[in-house]
């Protein structure tokens, strides 16, 4: 061989792999859909959305996220954002499912149209009926039932399970639960449902949450599925005069102050930061590079913030990532 061919040869392979480092992917359009705008715990999962939406622009793809503008006709709000994304050619959707009823129907048709489907979140249950290509969440089943054996390990015999949007499936989960997990440890459970009007109403909660705890003094822990509810719950049992231990699914900042000062017990956290990041970059991954994961389902939680770890969540939430 010529070192003229030699150099030759040498330098078309350098040219070969710094095309194959930074050459971008094909285009791949994902988007993330997500609960109201308005509603900071699905905020998390934007940011979690965005930042994987950086990995994805590196690669010559984009994130986009779709949020309802609130609640009040959640079913029908979510097949709308379903329709838009297919119809802006995404080619993949990452989005729990929250209302099967009427989000299956519409995601069949976009996997008609050849879109692709992660599931995040919520609708563990429904997975094969919608053909995602995996389900990045917590299952909202198991995680009751660690917050009810966690309740009744620690005193509790009677606990309130409040739902603050009747007929979400995952919610629903949340308290069945809760229900089996204290019934493990002699505990039981009442479950109420509260009209979605008084879905993030503070006062509107606090003061129904006290006429059930007036109404049955022997309810003696309040579990609510949203850390916003878990803020109505101490002000009932504050304004009340009692003592009934509160927990909460998901954080905030108020949430992690009472289990840091004892005034709450704790808190559920599924991770929604990686829930979204996780969603979002698996499906880019798998759109551009044929990418899957052997786990399936890959759960994120749950996990029990108490007293005994609330600094480092803390920590994490000053991230904006807890």
């Amino acid at each position: 061989m010529t070192y003229l061919r030699k150099i030759l040869l040498q330098s078309s392979a350098a040219v070969l792999l710094a095309a194959s480092v930074v050459a971008p992917a094909s285009a791949q359009s994902v988007y993330l859909i997500a609960g109201a705008v308005d509603d900071a715990f699905h905020q998390i999962f934007k940011k979690g959305a965005e930042d994987a939406g950086k990995m994805a622009e590196a690669n010559g793809g984009s994130v986009t996220v779709l949020m309802t503008q609130n609640y009040d006709n959640f079913g029908p709000d979510l097949v709308t954002l379903i329709n838009q994304a297919v119809a802006q050619g995404a080619d993949g959707i990452a989005i729990p499912l929250w209302v099967p009823e009427a989000q299956i129907p519409a995601l069949k048709v976009a996997a008609e149209k050849g879109v692709k489907v992660m599931q995040y979140n919520a609708g563990i249950e429904v997975k094969e009926e919608v053909g995602a290509i995996n389900f990045v969440g917590s299952d909202e089943y198991l995680a009751g039932v660690a917050s009810g054996e966690y309740f009744t390990e620690n005193g509790a015999k009677h606990i309130l399970c409040h739902i603050q949007i009747p007929g979400l499936i995952n919610l629903e989960l949340r308290c069945k639960g809760v229900t089996d997990g204290a019934a493990k440890n002699g505990g039981k459970v009442t479950t109420i449902r509260f009209p979605v009007n008084l879905n993030n109403d503070l006062t509107g909660t606090a003061e129904a949450m006290k006429a059930e705890l007036l109404g049955d003094p022997s309810i003696d822990a309040i579990m609510t599925l949203a850390s916003w509810s878990s803020d109505s719950a101490f002000n009932a049992v504050s304004q009340l005069g009692t003592n009934q231990l509160i927990g909460a699914f998901d954080m905030s900042p108020s949430v992690l102050d009472r289990i840091k000062d004892g005034t709450q017990a704790m808190a559920i956290d599924q991770q929604p930061y990686l829930q979204g990041f996780l969603s979002t970059a698996l499906l880019f991954a798998h759109l551009a590079f044929g990418t899957e994961l052997a786990s399936d389902p890959l759960l994120t939680g749950p996990n029990i913030v108490d007293a005994s770890n609330v600094d480092a969540a803390i920590a994490g939430m000053a991230s904006g990532v807890r």
